[in-house]
């Protein structure tokens, strides 16, 4: 079993070479051994629920996180789809699956539709046919985005609109009113993928640049850091501004300073020129989500 059809970045690259083929193909072309994406995906949901004031609401957020691994799948399997041709001429990604010929388009189609399918399952699970209508409409936005680096130098905006959707499902989910708060709550999120996602970019800007697809890295260049120093400033100050809505107590937004120093140790240690710190720091916004999913369960469900 070859180690080399398992991608660099491969977070459990042993568990994924175990894997007996073709399981290991469909695996890897969900992403499964990357579980990162998933968290991504899932703590803006977290964060809807928890800050609406409802509780714990554990059995949506577990079918919310069930969704997040499903449609995060679904998601790379499409992008693989579309970025074939680019993904073989990229050093990182030329072992995908799908790029690399391991797996047909028409079985990677497939595959697409199975994981789709356990969406489907999530998506008539959630308590409300306002927030089912909401979790459908990114479908616009995540069908689009594959192609936004061939067009844009911001391809991460989009992604920041793609990735972050799960903010308005989960408060839709439970509460239709203080609406403003969803949105400070959702644009934050935005602010905070364009950070991770600049940084994660890094990794391929010379790949990038030699096939003509277009990131916020490249567009960014000797100012990456302070450019994702201002993407997280903006994430903490609209997450503030939600608090402030909700609470109206200064107090509240003393629950941001854990993601905030976070978000700045991110900023302060990301060293561009070294491969293995980007994606590091990338890695480490699982922990970030965490913490500002606590802040937003305090806020939302405590007597400040």
């Amino acid at each position: 079993m070859s180690a080399d059809t398992v991608t660099p970045d491969s977070q459990h690259k042993s568990l994924a070479e175990r894997l007996p083929q073709p399981l290991r193909d469909y695996a890897l072309l969900a992403r499964f051994d990357r579980p990162i994406g998933w968290w991504l995906l899932f703590w803006p949901c977290a964060w809807g629920v928890w800050l609406t004031g409802a509780g714990w609401q554990w059995q949506l957020v577990l079918w919310m996180l069930l969704g997040s691994v499903a449609m995060r799948g679904a998601g790379c399997v499409y992008n693989d789809i579309v970025d074939a041709d680019l993904d073989r001429q990229v050093a990182r990604t030329a072992s995908r699956p799908v790029a690399s010929g391991r797996v047909s388009k028409t079985a990677a189609w497939l595959w697409l539709m199975t994981l789709s399918a356990v969406g489907l399952v999530v998506l008539l699970m959630l308590p409300s046919l306002r927030s089912q209508l909401v979790a459908l409409g990114s479908l616009v936005l995540v069908a689009a985005y594959p192609f936004m680096k061939r067009i844009t130098w911001w391809p991460q905006a989009w992604l920041g609109l793609v990735f972050t959707w799960g903010a308005l499902v989960g408060w839709t989910a439970l509460r239709g009113d203080n609406l403003e708060v969803m949105f400070a709550l959702y644009a934050g999120a935005f602010f905070w993928c364009m950070g991770y996602d600049t940084i994660y970019a890094l990794q391929d800007r010379e790949d990038d640049a030699l096939v003509g697809i277009k990131s916020s890295a490249l567009r960014l260049g000797s100012k990456v850091r302070p450019g994702v120093g201002a993407f997280y400033a903006a994430a903490i100050g609209l997450w503030g501004l939600a608090f402030w809505m909700l609470r109206g107590d200064w107090i509240a937004l003393l629950a941001l300073i854990p993601a905030a120093a976070h978000l700045g140790w991110q900023v302060l240690t990301l060293d561009p020129a070294d491969g293995a710190n980007p994606l590091d720091r990338f890695r480490s916004n699982r922990f970030a989500g965490l913490l500002v999913a606590a802040a937003c369960f305090v806020v939302g469900n405590s007597g400040l």
